[in-house]
């Protein structure tokens, strides 16, 4: 099984060329485990971090997973292996067993002579009347009473015990070095299946209900997989991931009326209306509105011009934001000139990189297009790039105070973007004027 044996820092992986393995999770290949963030995460310097570090890019990874449509797990290696390693089933059965500090018990009922307990009136007159007297009432000289004991030789006991173990096997190196003995059952997984799933249909616990669908899902794994020294959680397609915790983070919810849209009216058939153009985030502070392009690209890691997005993904942030510009219910909202704003946000890292910076956000410049002469804000699209690290590990809770330091960046970045041009073109003009003067 997989295992950790060093460093815990040896076996984390961050591309910082933005040409390496573009693979974002947890792999292990013959037992040797790997985690892969994604370009621009600063790994922190002592272990116990890096291990919540690691327990966020899953939580993250988990969000944005296939089930809700957002990422497309395709096999990251070259080998046989093609079946997903159920993370949150192995991290649901560890944390169910650390809370519990035990292992799933199943109580049998039992019945006792007693004077005290939960009564059993049915078993008690057949078993403990002494006397009945005239008027038919019933002395008892003691009574059966029912209690619960726990059987820890049960089945369903048993395959817990062995879902613990192979959980901590596999992943319980991110919250202990301990790990459970092995209860050595014999591996009758169809069994194992069948009394988990007659369990949970039977059980109203929502946490035993978890535990049990949690189980489930590792039993069906072991089941399918050739071997349990290799497996992978994750996707080479973190660009969405990106984009969706752009969105969550920074964007309002209901962006509908934002999206432009186009329509079909057809002489010979019948009228078609088109998908809308959706721009990734549309983010608005203090009366204003900015059309967020969330890029997965390797610019802020690069430094080069050639990573940074194209003619097509220009003119599309211009085309959303002149939409949003020249659209009625926006000017009657923000008046005649409705305040839009275009930025790009890339992933860097803010402790390495070649901007001379360590602020979270930083602006490095500006898109235009020559159809466009930049009069208008959202003509001038602003390229920001956003520290990794603190966009994962800052994704919950109050989102207020990084949607004013990004309006901020961006505002800051038109003004200043605007000092540079007209500096540039008076230093032109001053050549050439020198130039014409001198000849």
């Amino acid at each position: 099984m997989a295992k950790i044996k060093s460093d815990i820092r040896d076996h984390c992986y961050v591309d910082t060329t933005g040409y390496g393995d573009r693979f974002v999770g947890i792999r292990a290949d013959s037992g040797n485990i790997m985690v892969h963030f994604p370009i621009g995460y600063q790994l922190p310097d002592n272990e116990d971090d890096i291990r919540q570090d690691i327990i966020i890019l899953i939580a993250i990874l988990s969000e944005f997973g296939k089930d809700n449509g957002t990422i497309n797990y395709p096999n990251p290696l070259n080998t046989s292996r093609t079946v997903e390693l159920p993370i949150n089933a192995y991290m649901r059965v560890i944390r169910f067993f650390l809370d519990q500090n035990a292992y799933y018990i199943e109580r049998e009922q039992t019945r006792k002579i007693s004077d005290k307990g939960r009564i059993d009136w049915v078993a008690s007159l057949k078993h403990n009347v002494s006397l009945i007297d005239q008027n038919g009432n019933a002395f008892f000289n003691n009574y059966t009473v029912r209690g619960l004991t726990p059987n820890e030789k049960n089945l369903i006991t048993q395959i817990h015990k062995y879902c613990v173990y192979v959980s901590f096997k596999q992943l319980g190196w991110l919250f202990t070095d301990f790990v459970p003995p092995d209860p050595l059952i014999e591996k009758r997984y169809d069994l194992f299946l069948y009394i988990l799933r007659k369990k949970l249909n039977h059980t109203h616990i929502e946490k035993e209900k978890e535990l049990f669908e949690s189980m489930i899902a590792i039993i069906q794994y072991l089941n399918e997989v050739k071997s349990e020294q290799s497996f992978y959680f994750g996707t080479d397609r973190f660009e969405y991931v990106w984009e969706k915790l752009i969105d969550v983070i920074l964007g309002i919810r209901n962006k509908e009326d934002f999206f432009p849209r186009t329509h079909w009216t057809l002489r010979f058939a019948k009228n078609r209306t088109n998908h809308a153009l959706e721009p990734d985030s549309i983010m608005i502070h203090n009366g204003k509105i900015y059309v967020l392009d969330a890029k997965y690209y390797r610019y802020g890691i690069t430094n080069n011009p050639s990573h940074l997005p194209d003619s097509s993904s220009i003119n599309k942030q211009i085309i959303y934001a002149e939409y949003i510009a020249s659209q009625q219910r926006f000017r009657e909202e923000y008046g005649d000139i409705v305040p839009v704003f275009n930025a790009f946000l890339l992933p860097f890292n803010r402790n390495n990189n070649a901007f001379s910076t360590d602020d979270v956000f930083t602006s490095v410049g500006e898109a235009t297009a020559d159809w466009k002469d930049g009069s208008r804000d959202y003509e001038r699209i602003i390229a920001v790039v956003i520290d990794t690290r603190f966009i994962m590990y800052n994704y919950y809770g109050s989102h207020t105070e990084k949607i004013t330091r990004l309006a901020e960046t961006i505002d800051r970045a038109l003004v200043r973007m605007t000092n540079i041009i007209t500096d540039t073109d008076n230093t032109f003009d001053s050549v050439s004027s020198a130039t014409s003067f001198s000849s």
